[in-house]
Parts: structure tokens; sequence; C-alpha cells
């Protein structure tokens, strides 16, 4: 087992992780930017090192100061949690040459996944149900419009290097395509340095639902059921949930069968998600795999009473996996606090936390690094917290997050918490009765809270 890990983080996913190695009898290292110094995960770690401005390109996202800091300390593993570093397979590659374990995925399997048009073609070839579209990046126009022709209208183009929502536009009509993909295609350039385009069908009235998966070093892949995340605004998710409303066992069995081979198709070692996307007549299309632990893990823990960090750490380690698929055993529910102001145009609200009172009771888990004082640096993600609770049944875990989150005092700032009390009170919602476009045609403004 590691001696020490160094947690190549911030905020509330650092110090998640934190927790789990002090409970394994693992010594930490903390890194912070100096933006950074006075949050909870440099104050809980046995060691914590500065590795520079504010800026992440300059911190969280430089690798020889990440790596410095790890050499220093002696750290024999780096966890690099999600985002920045986590799917770097440069950072994995570094990692392996210095004899420092990446707690993750391998540099090979990390490129295998992370360009979007090279992962359609392995999943396509390892049986996968994917979306129609172009077989590879569209190197010519006037042959992309001859198959968006064939495959039929609307169609989706995509920045094979994207996320985020960023370079990606529908085309409804063919007339429409060029300007489209000139304008996608400038704004993936711009946003990550490739303009690589690919086309797929547009699924009409999709939800959005992902599959984690854990596989060993030895072959072994199991499902760990689904998650539910549909509710988002411009492709980011704002709430996800486990079971889905919308699934069925005889669905659960075929997608955890996909996921599963999506997994084996890499040889993947680790903890990672396969994304879907599930049209209203539940056929299923593959989306992407994220190689790496997710924001929402937190809901598959509650409902399978599983440490999926320490899953993640056992692995790295070289242990091996039972192989057995779980299921929800329980209903949770994760609502993303963000500061943010979601009446005005959903702008981040970064400051001085003023007064902070946190929400409890059986079957609430808060994920936080924030306090009282504490002060939302504007260089990073507006995340406050992730709320989830848990119950027997999908209406009780409404109802106790809707308890949960008239509790959550946070001033100072404007949060996402009065959004998220007038969703659980939307009666589509709580019928399970949303699509990905849910946010497009409710008005969550209009609606008052009694």
């Amino acid at each position: 087992m590691f001696k020490k890990i160094l947690v190549a983080n911030r905020g509330e996913i650092a110090l998640r992780i934190l927790r789990t190695c002090k409970e394994m009898g693992i010594k930490t290292v903390a890194v912070y930017s100096t933006a950074d110094k006075e949050s909870l995960h440099v104050r809980f770690a046995d060691e914590a090192v500065c590795i520079g401005p504010p800026e992440s390109a300059k911190s969280y996202l430089k690798i020889p100061n990440i790596l410095a800091a790890a050499e220093i300390t002696n750290a024999d593993a780096i966890h690099p949690g999600y985002g920045f570093l986590s799917e770097n397979a440069k950072f994995s590659k570094i990692c392996q040459e210095h004899n420092i374990k990446f707690i993750g995925a391998t540099p090979e399997q990390i490129e295998g996944m992370g360009d979007k048009a090279t992962a359609k073609a392995t999943m396509l070839a390892a049986g996968v149900p994917c979306v129609p579209g172009s077989p590879g990046i569209i190197t010519d126009v006037k042959a992309a419009k001859k198959i968006a022709k064939e495959i039929g209208y609307p169609v989706m183009l995509k920045a094979t290097a994207g996320g985020g929502g960023k370079g990606m536009r529908v085309v409804w009509k063919e007339e429409e395509f060029e300007e489209a993909h000139a304008k996608a295609s400038k704004e993936a350039g711009a946003s990550f340095g490739n303009d690589g385009m690919y086309m797929e069908k547009f699924i009409e009235e999709p939800r959005h639902i992902e599959i984690q998966v854990a596989g060993d070093q030895y072959g072994k892949v199991c499902h760990l059921s689904e998650r539910d995340c549909s509710i988002q605004r411009r492709h980011q998710k704002l709430v996800e949930e486990t079971p889905s409303p919308f699934m069925t066992a005889t669905l659960r069995k075929k997608m955890g069968a996909a996921a599963i081979k999506a997994a084996k198709a890499v040889n993947y070692e680790g903890v990672g998600t396969v994304e879907f996307l599930v049209d209203k007549h539940k056929n299923f299309y593959f989306m992407e795999m994220n190689t790496r632990i997710q924001v929402e893990h937190t809901i598959t823990e509650e409902v399978i009473d599983y440490d999926l960090i320490k899953e993640q750490i056992l692995i790295a380690a070289g242990e091996r996996i039972s192989g057995e698929n779980y299921e929800p055993l329980r209903h949770a529910i994760q609502c993303r606090i963000n500061a943010e102001d979601p009446f005005n145009d959903w702008r981040p609200s970064p400051g001085k936390i003023t007064e902070y009172h946190e929400p409890g009771g059986i079957g609430v888990r808060l994920d936080t690094h924030v306090y009282a004082g504490y002060t939302i640096p504007p260089y990073y993600d507006s995340m406050v917290s992730k709320l989830i609770c848990v119950a027997k049944t999908r209406e009780e875990a409404i109802k106790k997050m809707e308890r949960a989150l008239d509790e959550y005092i946070v001033e100072g700032v404007k949060t996402t918490i009065p959004f998220h009390q007038r969703l659980m009170k939307n009666e589509k919602f709580k019928k399970g009765d949303f699509t990905t476009k849910f946010l497009e045609e409710w008005d969550y403004k209009a609606e008052l809270i009694p």
C-alpha cells in the first residue's frame, strides 16, 4: 500500500480524498495556490506545499511544480481528483517515468478515450451502441453534408477535444451547415487549441444517463449502476440522482453490459464512468468515457454503500476487484451548490461567506471545503458544496432534500440554493418527467416559493 499520497487538486474533492487516505492510514500532502492558503484541504493534510500563484495554469495545471512537491515530500502516489490534470495523458506518463503512481487511468487509456473521435471508433469496434455520424474528424465539409443528409437532420457538430458545451452546434437544416461548422470550429480552436470537429445525429428528447464502472489491473471490470444527470444548464450538470426514474431492470442490464464492454475495450484500470444518451424509446448511445472520479460519485457511494475513492486507491495499489455488479439499494439525489446567481444569468458570485449553517440529520451528506469567513476565489470553479440526500424511495429523497435546502444558510455570496428549492417543488421533476432540455422549457424564475 502507498505510504504517502499527494492530492493534486483543491476544494471539496481534495478534502474528500484526504479523508479517505486518513481512514486508510496513508499520509497526505496538499498542494495549493496562494489563493487557497486558507482552504480546509491545506489545514487537514499532513503536509502542504504552495505550488504557485492563483491562476490554474501557474499552479494546479503546472506539472513541474506538482512533481517537485511530490518529490520533496517523498510522496509515492498522486491522486488528481477531477478536472485540472485528472485526464491529462502527459501527466499520467510523467508520473510513470518518475516512479510515482498516478491514481487514475494509464496514458494509453486516457488517450484512447480523451479524443472523442478515437473513442467512438474504439466503441464501434467493441460493439457498443454509438450515435450515427461522421466516421471521424470532418476534413471535407461537402462530404460531411452528404453524411448529414443520409443520417437525417437535425445533426450535432462537436469539437473533438471539447467539453463544457464549447465548440458545439445543432444544425436543423442543410443550408445552416457551413456557417455552423465555421463558428463551432473557430470556438473549438480558441478554447482547446484544436479546431477538429466531428458530427453526430442529434438525439431528440434525450436523457443523460451514465454508468459507473471499475476495472482492475488484471482485466476484470464491473459496473456499479447508473446516475441520471439530465438536469443541466449549457451541458453543465446541476442535479444528479440514482436510480434514474427512467430506468428499468432490462435497460440497466443492457447499459451495464455495454459500459463493461467499453471499459474492457481500452483495458480500463481504475474507477471511471461511461456516459450515454438515452432517447424516449430507451435506445441508448455511447457519448464519452470519463477516465477519472466524477463530481457525482457521491450518490453511487450512498446507494451501494461503498467508498469509491478507497476503491481507486486499492486498484492503483494492485488489488483485485470481485467483478460483481452493484445495483442501487436506496435512492440518492445530489444538488450542486455553486456561488452563482441563478436569477441573473447564473453570474459567478465570488466573495466572503459571512454566515454559514450546514444542514444535517439522517440521510443528509454535505461535501464541502467552505466555512464562515472563507473567501470564494474568482479563479476557479464556483462550487461551494455538494448536498446529497439519501432515502428508501425517490419521493422521500426529494422531501429530505427540500428540508435540507431550507436549513442550508450561506450568506455573503449568491448561491444556487433558491433554484434547487424551486426544482424540488416542480411537479414534472417530482414525477421524473424530464430530459436534458428541462431547463430550457421551465421558467423557474416565475415560480414563487410559498
